[in-house]
């Protein structure tokens, strides 16, 4: 394997709100890099897996919700909007409501090699020697099906490759496009890929005092239909559809690739995984509701949560320190011991609701308009969303809208 893109822009890619710097996008500042690392302690690695013949285009996204993951949980919560793909451990979070692992993104064929890295990964971290793991794990690994771009059968994700990433993650913006987990993958007929973006909520710590917190969003977009495409109530799917349909009418080749693209799409639309992180302390029940308002952001762009679509949101919080492994000797099993945490109002949460929709809605057009044209598996062309004709198609909007 290589490490040379296969992909080639045809103009410069810019994420939604340079492109349209006037563009609504919700009632919430972002945060400094509108990014999933704006909650602090929450750290991000992207990489991408290429072959020389361009058949293999596929990557890792590594997650690592706190940097003392292993002994300290974070709460968590998930929700299932469609139910064709996978994501491990949830079981683990949905009995217990604890986060204490790395979450890897990737793609469907590569689950068990993600799993395994993170094991390996964690008995490097621990200086665990043979014979002798006396710690629980159960890893998170989520994954969508990039099998239009890239050669599944060469099952290229190797657990090295999980390792790399979670011994490379930084608190720096997260990279987009195709990039990590979401390197072959399409998103409304468009290249789609690896998004992000976060919020800033205004509002109160325990003593009453003024505190502000971040709710962010990564997504792995990989799902819809080109018709379906909205950006911010834009009908710009149906536009860009007539385009091609156009097209179709003066070249019979454009036509032929678009109605093999059209009956892959068909057959598996695809899938979207969403993380969402914040700071606010929030219980496990409340990151549930918190996981929900992915598919408000979701549904804003066009995602229909089709028959065979994977779509699994994840959230979970930094705001409470919970030992697990830390001390854990310290515990008698069979004798109740409270933690001190705090939790917010549920009184109080619209915000975090709000913000939440709003950051997966602007992850998915930052993935879609970071995101390069890529040639991929037997041939495969699939073109990036068009950022000046998006751009056209935005101003006449908003000119007839004022």
């Amino acid at each position: 394997m290589s490490s040379a893109s296969t992909s080639g822009a045809k103009a410069p890619r810019m994420r939604i709100r340079e492109l349209l710097p006037d563009l609504h996008l919700g009632n919430y500042k972002p945060g400094p890099l509108n990014s999933l690392t704006d909650v602090p302690g929450v750290k991000v690695h992207t990489q991408e897996i290429f072959a020389d013949n361009g058949f293999v285009n596929t990557g890792v996204t590594s997650i690592l919700p706190r940097e003392d993951w292993f002994d300290t949980a974070c709460y968590s919560g998930i929700f299932k909007f469609n139910g064709s793909g996978e994501m491990t451990g949830s079981h683990w979070i949905n009995e217990t409501g604890l986060l204490h692992t790395p979450i890897v993104l990737t793609n469907s064929f590569a689950v068990g090699a993600a799993y395994q890295g993170i094991y390996e990964y964690t008995l490097k971290k621990q200086g665990t020697t043979k014979g002798k793991v006396d710690w629980f794990l159960l890893p998170v690994v989520a994954e969508t099906f990039d099998g239009y771009m890239n050669d599944l059968t060469q099952f290229a994700v190797k657990p090295e490759h999980i390792v790399h990433g979670l011994e490379n993650v930084s608190s720096g913006r997260v990279r987009e496009g195709n990039v990590g987990g979401g390197t072959g993958m399409l998103c409304h007929y468009f290249k789609g890929g690896t998004g992000s973006s976060s919020r800033i909520v205004e509002g109160y710590d325990i003593k009453g005092e003024p505190k502000s917190y971040t709710m962010a969003a990564l997504v792995q977009a990989n799902y819809g239909k080109k018709s379906d495409l909205r950006i911010s109530g834009v009908p710009v799917g149906r536009v860009l559809a007539a385009d091609d349909a156009k097209a179709a009418e003066a070249d019979t080749a454009v036509k032929a690739a678009q109605e093999e693209l059209v009956q892959e799409k068909n057959r598996k639309d695809g899938s979207i995984i969403v993380i969402l992180a914040t700071d606010a302390p929030l219980h496990p029940t409340q990151l549930q509701r918190i996981a929900k308002r992915a598919t408000v952001g979701l549904a804003r762009v066009g995602g229909q949560g089709h028959n065979p679509s994977g779509d699994i949101f994840l959230a979970f919080s930094t705001g409470n320190e919970i030992p697990v492994l830390k001390d854990r000797k310290a515990y008698d099993p069979w004798k109740p011991t409270p933690v001190n945490i705090d939790v917010v109002n549920d009184s109080s949460i619209n915000g975090l609701f709000e913000a939440a929709a709003d950051a997966t809605e602007e992850a998915i057009y930052n993935a879609l308009c970071m995101a390069e044209d890529m040639v991929g598996n037997q041939g495969h062309f699939i073109e990036a969303l068009p950022l000046e004709r998006l751009k056209e198609i935005m101003t006449k909007y908003m000119l007839v809208s004022e």
